[in-house]
């Protein structure tokens, strides 16, 4: 049987199912649902066959065609971002199904067979069938409601409790997407989106694969911004894709569905103001059933008194029933918590637009009231219902403009970053630690602009996130992209070379038009006393942070945070050197000045602790530093994402005084939390991988498993040999590591041949 691709979807049989087909599922750019229908006797050029085709992609766009399990198994495993739902043949099921139950990426089973009754039985074990079914049309009906619930479900939502509310100096408090979902509303809404957005939006999901073919078509020649909710509520591809790239904040789709997210946010808006008279000025409520992970469920019980937010376009209803179904059937899902959120909402309340959406809606019999994003509300009270632990009532009440504490937070969060709408965006993901997020912004943004200033910018900022990766080959590159635009367009002397060369290391502008003793030298010099670090050459870094510190100590009050900065650069060249001494009169000078100048809750804070502690760790007073480490940790905890990199240091180094002490599963518990962080939030080869690679070698090494040790060990060499000069001290290190696990196996030659590669970098 010969495979195809059709004109709306990718679909093949056992045998056109390809490599290539498969590692296109993994490089669509916005995650969608995927469906695998398996089944021995599918044949794609019958008309049933075809039709029932037809059927499933009015569901779901993405359908992919098996004949037989393996197949099926190895599709499912290629799957990346993408849920997966599988309809499988009674012959091939009772096989198929313990062999894919399991996968986290599959949401549900649905078996077709012509005779129920002796299913019956076997398939009550295994939670993810949905029913075994005698006809497509129940089939389709059933994976319709299940993906609907899967998208209630899935919905972002962010939380900020009353004390957070109370702590608006500091961002780093809040949970991020809290932040930069308001910030993506407010430069979407602004921007203005012409009929080009359109064409690159449909160029983008041609390219992608992000819906059929004649959908898009359609899409194209029909789309106007009055039908923006008729086709928001049409296709499953623009719902989904929309959502799901909100929901994981995906950079390049929101910025392609920039201008559709304009229109639908406006006509609500215009739906509002035809319809807040028809309430008359009395609240009323409205109902949203669904799931929450439990993670979230905890998250929200902490919030109660505060605020939450839906950082997606937010469906509701004024049918209660239909809402509890929907939290009811949640109910039944392993790991969540079923909600009936219970919202009271003012009509007189601007803050968030909503509207009744039935006469525009694609689908005429659905009584909802649409809200568009970052809809805000304070959260009054979490009840058990029916004295079940599985399922609550949630009453929220709609937020307005004269909140004054969500008016404060919202300033705070505008004068954390400033500039034109993306810029204010890419500023905003770098403070809150998503370095990815910010690079993946930035590499898409320069191809949107025809502002040669912009576009230096744009390439400064790369370079500056390349930087923070440990890639500086590519940092200098973009530094130089960005010089290079910036020379043809400014005069010679103009300050923002100055800042452009100073990024590359050059100090020529500054020294010629600042003063001596201006605070803006002092940056620069500190700038590439950090470079000069970061490559392993102490004296000059030294000589740099004190040229810093000099005019510091002129310009700057006593206590000013960037003295501490500087003395917390110095005490860590003399850590690099092993002076400890000296690195703790440092550390202990750039701690004195933080505690009088930051909250005592400041990520910077906690920074310092972590290298106080890890200077007592390395003079051996292991209990020392465990509470310095304990200080620091804490801190990140209550300030940080989950998967922000200072956590995973600070995991780092905890494992490290366990690995000291002797208690070997417990640094490798921490060492392993470090990794799985790094892992996700890293390129492969940054240093930092590096470094937790050879703290899991170490431990191995202190248990006596060399072979694992040197697995570790060669992974760390590999990294570091691609991102260090060859003299660096750390690859010292690592070469005397290798040399000593060679020499406990009593492979002297090997030994020998390692040391003597430390050696010679120790000599220079």
């Amino acid at each position: 049987m010969s495979g195809s691709k059709s004109d709306e979807n990718v679909v093949g049989s056992s045998e056109s199912t390809t490599s290539q087909n498969i590692r296109q599922l993994r490089q669509r750019m916005a995650p969608n649902y995927l469906l695998v229908w398996i089944d021995a006797s599918i044949d794609e050029t019958n008309m049933d066959c075809q039709e029932t085709l037809a059927q499933l992609k009015n569901v779901i766009d993405h359908v992919t065609l098996c004949t037989d399990p393996d197949r099926c198994i190895q599709v499912l495993n290629k799957v990346d971002k993408e849920r997966a739902f599988v309809i499988t043949s009674c012959l091939l099921s009772q096989h198929l199904v313990p062999e894919i139950h399991g996968m986290l990426q599959l949401e549900a089973i649905y078996i077709f067979c012509g005779d129920n009754s002796e299913h019956q039985k076997w398939t009550q074990n295994w939670a993810k069938i949905k029913g075994i079914h005698t006809n497509m049309k129940d089939i389709c009906q059933a994976l319709q409601a299940d993906v609907k619930q899967y998208n209630q479900d899935s919905i972002a939502m962010s939380f900020v409790t009353v004390n957070e509310l109370a702590s608006t100096y500091d961002l780093n408090q809040l949970e991020p997407t809290f932040m930069y979902t308001q910030i993506f509303k407010e430069i979407l809404l602004d921007m203005e989106h012409g009929k080009q957005a359109i064409k690159d939006f449909i160029t983008y999901c041609r390219q992608n694969e992000c819906g059929s073919t004649v959908t898009i078509n359609r899409f194209e020649k029909e789309y106007h911004a009055q039908s923006a909710i008729w086709w928001y509520t049409f296709t499953p591809f623009i719902y989904y894709m929309l959502n799901d790239g909100l929901r994981s904040m995906e950079g390049n789709t929101i910025i392609n569905m920039g201008f559709f997210i304009h229109d639908l946010h406006e006509q609500i808006q215009q739906l509002y103001q035809q319809q807040v008279n028809h309430y008359h000025d009395k609240p009323f409520l409205v109902y949203r059933g669904q799931g929450l992970k439990k993670s979230n469920f905890e998250k929200l019980q902490k919030t109660k008194g505060g605020l939450m937010s839906f950082n997606n376009f937010l469906s509701t209803s004024k049918d209660k029933v239909v809402s509890l179904e929907f939290a009811e059937f949640a109910s039944m899902i392993p790991d969540m918590v079923a909600i009936l959120f219970v919202m009271s909402i003012d009509p007189c309340i601007k803050s968030t637009p909503f509207a009744s959406i039935k006469e525009m809606s694609a689908i005429k019999c659905e009584e909802e009231i649409l809200f568009s994003m970052h809809t805000v509300f304070r959260v009054n009270a979490i009840k058990q219902m029916d004295n079940n632990e599985q399922l609550y009532q949630v009453e929220l009440q709609l937020t307005s403009d004269d909140d004054q504490q969500l008016r404060i937070l919202t300033d705070r969060i505008r004068e954390e970053a400033s500039g034109t709408e993306w810029q204010r965006l890419g500023v905003l993901l770098l403070k809150i630690g998503q370095f990815n997020k910010a690079e993946e912004l930035y590499k898409v943004l320069p191809e949107h602009t025809l502002d040669e200033d912009e576009k230096a910018y744009y390439y400064h900022q790369l370079g500056y996130v390349k930087n923070d990766q440990g890639d500086y080959k590519k940092a200098i590159w973009y530094y130089e992209q960005g010089l290079e635009i910036k020379q043809k367009t400014l005069p010679s002397n103009h300050p923002d070379l100055a800042t452009t060369f100073n990024n590359i290391g050059t100090l020529g502008i500054y020294q010629e038009t600042l003063p001596s003793n201006h605070p803006d030298l002092a940056t620069s010099y500190s700038n590439i006393g950090l470079t000069y670090s970061e490559m392993g050459e102490y004296s000059k870094a030294l000589s740099y942070y004190e040229k810093a510190l000099e005019i510091q100590e002129k310009s700057l009050p006593s206590d000013h945070p960037d003295s501490a900065i500087t003395y917390n650069n110095i005490g860590s060249v003399y850590d690099f050197m092993g002076e400890y001494s000296k690195t703790l009169s440092y550390y202990e000078r750039a701690l004195e000045i933080l505690k009088k100048t930051l909250p005592l809750n400041h990520p910077d804070l906690a920074n310092l602790y972590n290298n106080v502690g890890n200077v007592h760790n390395k003079m051996g007073e292991y209990s020392e530093a465990l509470s310095f480490y304990g200080k620091g940790l804490e801190i990140l905890k209550n300030t940080l994402p989950s998967n922000h990199p200072y956590l995973a240091t600070s995991y780092d180094t905890i494992g490290l005084v366990y690995n000291h002490v002797g208690k070997y599963s417990k640094a490798l518990s921490y060492y392993e939390k470090a990794l799985k962080i790094r892992e996700k939030s890293l390129p492969s080869d940054h240093p930092a991988l590096a470094t937790t690679y050879n703290n899991i070698g170490s431990v191995y090494d202190s248990m006596g498993k060399y072979s694992k040790t040197l697995s570790y060990y060669n992974k760390a060499l590999e990294i570091l040999k691609k991102t260090l000069p060859l003299n660096h001290p750390d690859l010292a290190n690592l070469y005397n590591n290798i040399g000593n696990v060679h020499n406990k196996m009593e492979e002297y030659f090997e030994a020998l041949s390692y040391y003597d590669k430390a050696l010679e970098i120790l000599k220079k």
